[in-house]
């Protein structure tokens, strides 16, 4: 075959890939008619409508209601109860006649006691019984309340955590377009050097040959910048995701997100507010506490309670006609053997305790080694951007140069096609180092613990 041939063949296969580029490109077209949405509204998005935001906040009533819950302890529990029976059994009988204050002389006759006659009782009974003194309830309220705080703290944790993702997913989108806008620039380039290279072919100053290395160039661009389109739409549906909006959603992001200064001058006045500030080293401080009420819990079965009780009742054979009658008095019960069940779970309380203390111990390790190692990324992100934007500019020039030069008949294709690749990878490079300044600049605000 021969290269005229081989020319023409590429032709046709890079008209099919224009087309098949166009169709992608249309697809995220609508995303041009909605209004920029920034970092901080994609935040503020996924923190409103999230799952794992809704299952939070919900977990946190949950907590709110356990407390109020296990507060009705300190309060009296009042009954209310109305019953009707009949019977001949001497004993219901004996007692309802009682109960009544119907009782008579002729009702202690023996063969009366025996065999009685069958008996009506309506009753109504009103009971009220408060606690006086029961340790398990305060102990109970405790827990419940640090309960509470840690769904407080997991809260923040989800919202910490969110903030980090979609700070990371929007970096993501936004360096996948801006790869698609590079690589719809090295197409342009690529074609305008394409025409470059036909026409001083058509001038017999280049062969064949060099057309068809533009060629193979120009068709590889093309392919480069379908994928980058297609990385952007997944990049974009992930960013959807954590905002709880629908997957095919196409939002305009704004392109140029801040990083937020931070100083990282005192990496140990970082750390302390790391401690201070991180919700993981609340949260283990909290279940630590949570541990030490669990023990509260454990002693309060070897203390006594005691309980004040009253009723009331009304008491008649017929439902219109009754007798009153009430009755008050407390009860103290002590647990005196109960097969040591109670002495293992105080045992277990303990342990629970420890284990919680060496587990806030490793939250707090791990705290400041966050801290650490979001410094480190972060300097290397600031340095690496440095480098890019200096890399980029220096590619540019080099490009204008070289193709001068190529213009001119003073260098080869090859030339001219590395240094194109040399300004493709210097420009996707210095994209990804800015962003990588704003995630890590994200990371370690998550590391800190700020929201």
């Amino acid at each position: 075959m021969s290269a005229r041939n081989i020319i023409e063949a590429l032709k046709r296969e890079t008209h099919l890939v224009v087309l098949v580029l166009f169709a992608s490109l249309f697809v995220a077209l609508p995303a041009s008619a909605q209004a920029p949405l920034s970092l901080s509204e994609a935040i503020a998005r996924a923190k409103a409508h999230n799952p794992d935001a809704g299952a939070a906040a919900a977990a946190e009533r949950e907590a709110a209601e356990r407390v109020t819950q296990v507060r009705g302890g300190y309060l009296p529990r009042v009954d209310v109860a109305e019953s009707w029976q009949r019977g001949n059994n001497p004993v219901f009988v004996f007692s309802s006649l009682l109960a009544q204050r119907q009782f008579t002389t002729a009702d202690l006759a023996l063969d009366a006691l025996n065999h009685p006659d069958a008996t009506n009782n309506f009753r109504t009974a009103v009971s009220v019984e408060q606690s006086l003194f029961d340790r398990t309830v305060s102990a109970n309220v405790r827990a419940a309340s640090i309960g509470r705080d840690m769904a407080a703290t997991g809260k923040r944790l989800v919202d910490h955590d969110l903030t980090a993702a979609v700070t990371d997913a929007f970096g993501r989108v936004l360096i996948a377009a801006a790869t698609v806008r590079s690589a719809a620039a090295t197409v342009e380039a690529a074609r305008a050097d394409r025409e470059l290279t036909g026409n001083r072919r058509d001038a017999g100053r280049v062969t064949d040959a060099d057309v068809l290395q533009l060629d193979v160039y120009l068709a590889r661009t093309l392919e480069q910048q379908v994928q980058a389109t297609s990385d952007e739409r997944i990049a974009r549906a992930r960013l959807n995701q954590l905002m709880g909006e629908p997957l095919s959603t196409m939002f305009s992001l704004d392109l140029t997100p801040l990083a937020i200064a931070i100083d990282i001058g005192s990496p140990a006045s970082l750390e302390e507010e790391a401690l201070k500030n991180r919700p993981e080293v609340a949260l283990a401080l909290q279940q630590e506490q949570l541990a030490a009420a669990t023990v509260d819990a454990a002693h309060a079965a070897f203390l006594p309670q005691v309980t004040a009780e009253g009723a009331w009742e009304l008491n008649g054979g017929a439902w219109n006609s009754r007798s009153s009658s009430w009755v008050a008095g407390a009860v103290a019960r002590i647990n005196l053997f109960n097969g040591f069940a109670d002495k293992a779970r105080l045992a277990e309380a303990r342990e629970q305790a420890t284990r919680r203390a060496h587990e806030k111990e490793k939250a707090e390790t791990m705290a400041r080694l966050d801290v650490q190692i979001a410094i480190a990324r972060l300097e290397a992100a600031r340095a690496s951007e440095a480098v890019g934007r200096a890399a980029a500019d220096q590619a540019r020039e080099s490009r204008r140069i070289i193709r001068d030069r190529y213009e001119s008949g003073l260098t080869d294709a090859a030339m001219l096609l590395r240094s194109a690749d040399a300004v493709q990878q210097a420009d996707a490079q210095q994209i990804a180092a800015r962003v990588n300044v704003i995630t890590a600049t994200a990371t370690l605000q998550r590391a800190i613990g700020r929201p």
